[in-house]
């Protein structure tokens, strides 16, 4: 018997992050419609996106999206999908799982 406190978890949180290619800068604006479009239509998926800038320079940095997602194949497939992808912007990727233990001031766990 399972108690109330027992739950199926079905699908993952994954952090994603991109480092930008600089020598392809020039494809973000040409892209960007596209890229937001493509956020938009998988907003179930794709929980948060948005570029990284590094503090001490000021110049961007990448960007970082919060997936949730059954598999990491699976985030990785959504990334291939992106308009992004092919521009040859992203210079690297990192799929991380992610479990949430705090937010909102109450903890998860």
């Amino acid at each position: 018997m399972l108690s109330s406190m027992a739950y199926q978890v079905s699908e993952m949180i994954y952090a994603v992050l991109f480092e930008d290619n600089e020598d392809h800068a020039d494809q973000r604006a040409a892209h960007m419609q596209a890229h937001l479009a493509f956020l938009e239509r998988n907003a179930e998926t794709v929980k948060s996106a948005g570029p990284l800038t590094d503090v001490e320079d000021r110049k961007s940095a990448g960007g970082l999206w919060l997936v949730e997602a059954e598999s990491a194949d699976r985030v990785r497939r959504l990334v291939e999908e992106d308009p992004f992808w092919p521009t040859g912007l992203r210079k690297s990727l990192r799929i991380l799982s992610w479990m949430q233990v705090f937010s909102d001031g109450v903890r998860r766990i």
